[in-house]
């Protein structure tokens, strides 16, 4: 029991490391940074969305602007795709392909930013929610995974982590969230 979780934590670890060792990684993550910034500087919002656990991730990443992270403060506006009435509705009737480009295209703006968490770049529900955030000409940031898949090179920012495992990815993607919220609180923020 003990090596398996020795190897999983090292696995981890190696992912957060060659994240580190990536100059343009670390570029990308700061221009991110400062989009949201901006972005809520001028009155904009951001929309996310994932499927599975990047759900959970976008869910979190939202209550995180929406409640308090580190500093209590105004709510930031950021809006998870992730209502369960909204996704069986539009699956259903729509089917399942159109569940985010349908929150999309009801709330997005020319001034927000559409952010989408994938492992993979291949799931057609967000590809669909990327096309539309691009028709609207909303901003685009993809936290990808693997090769990137058929999104890649395709956002005006990307982040790919270039894992084998869905899990290592995710872990990587929310540690970067969190690292994201805890400077943009501080850039908004300072006299907190």
């Amino acid at each position: 029991m003990k090596s398996l979780i020795h190897s999983s934590l090292t696995l981890a670890r190696a992912s957060i490391d060659d994240l580190l060792s990536s100059e343009t990684s670390l570029q990308t993550i700061d221009k991110i940074i400062m989009l949201f910034v901006d972005t809520f500087k001028n009155g904009g919002k951001i929309i996310v969305c994932g499927n599975g656990g990047s759900c959970c991730d976008a869910m979190h990443f939202a209550e995180e602007f929406t409640g308090r992270f580190n500093k209590s403060r105004s709510p930031l506006p950021v809006l998870a795709l992730a209502d369960p009435s909204h996704i069986t509705c539009v699956g259903n009737d729509y089917g399942f392909d159109s569940i985010f480009s349908r929150g999309v295209e009801a709330f997005g703006n020319e001034n927000d930013v559409f952010l989408a968490l994938t492992t993979s770049g291949n799931s057609q529900n967000i590809i669909n929610a990327f096309k539309e955030a691009k028709a609207k000409n909303m901003n685009t940031v993809v936290f990808n995974g693997k090769t990137g898949g058929l999104l890649k090179g395709l956002p005006d920012f990307e982040l790919i982590i270039p894992g084998k495992s869905s899990d290592r990815i995710q872990e990587v993607h929310m540690l970067v969230l969190h690292s994201i919220i805890e400077q943009v609180e501080y850039v908004l923020f300072p006299n907190l």
